[in-house]
């Protein structure tokens, strides 16, 4: 598949006319970074953004005594770093390969003279960042306002919404990195998911959940309920 056939593909740019494809083919930088090489590190200088081929990213903070808080995952299709576009300011956290990754890379003053150009090519870009502002705003509420049963709920019940209400469910990151996403720690997040099990809610084998009782779940989730 040729580069503009990718593009095109992309969801950030879908819609376009050919030749704005062929003006991004002209700017981006095209990369491939090797499972656990970093791509950025907090406070580098944000001079683009980059929008995930295949692989997985992962964006994460490191605390004083080094212990890492995941806050998102990205895979096929997804940008990141694109605050840089923006705002001009350092990246706000750290971003790393989870495995082999291809990532298109568009530099700030290069995509920013397109857009003056051709508006059109923002569009796209911003319904897709008030889809993720969405996102960020009940990843803030489920950190800040639920406990972790309602946490690791709601994160099934996204997963399951993202495969169209699927009821089998493959987790694409291991439990250690799952417990950092939902800031809990893998001891107790192990405990839950038993108790969920136990409670016939789920059932889990390995990287597969099943979710067993969606409505149960949505009400731990919703915090209407607690997990016995």
């Amino acid at each position: 598949m040729d580069l503009i056939h990718q593009i095109a593909r992309l969801p950030l740019f879908q819609g376009l006319e050919r030749k704005h494809y062929e003006a991004l083919a002209m700017i981006l930088v095209d990369q491939v970074f090797k499972r656990a090489e970093d791509i950025f590190y907090e406070d580098d200088e944000g001079t683009g953004f980059y929008v995930v081929v295949s692989g997985r990213v992962k964006i994460f903070k490191l605390s004083a005594d080094g212990k890492e808080q995941i806050l998102h995952i990205f895979g096929p299709g997804e940008p990141f770093g694109e605050v840089a576009v923006f705002t001009g300011r350092r990246f706000p956290a750290n971003a790393q390969a989870m495995e082999e990754s291809r990532v298109f890379f568009f530099p700030r003053q290069e995509f920013i003279n397109l857009i003056r150009k051709d508006p059109s090519l923002a569009l796209n870009m911003l319904a897709v960042l008030s889809q993720r502002l969405r996102r960020f705003a009940i990843i803030i509420e489920n950190l800040s306002l639920k406990e972790v049963p309602g946490r690791l709920a709601a994160h099934l019940l996204y997963l399951s919404e993202k495969e169209n209400k699927a009821t089998t469910l493959t987790l694409e990151i291991s439990k250690n990195q799952l417990a950092s996403l939902l800031g809990t720690i893998p001891e107790t997040l192990s405990r839950i998911l038993a108790r969920m099990e136990k409670e016939k809610l789920i059932k889990s084998a390995g990287k597969k959940i099943t979710i067993l009782d969606r409505q149960r779940l949505e009400e731990i989730a919703l915090g209407e309920k607690k997990l016995p």
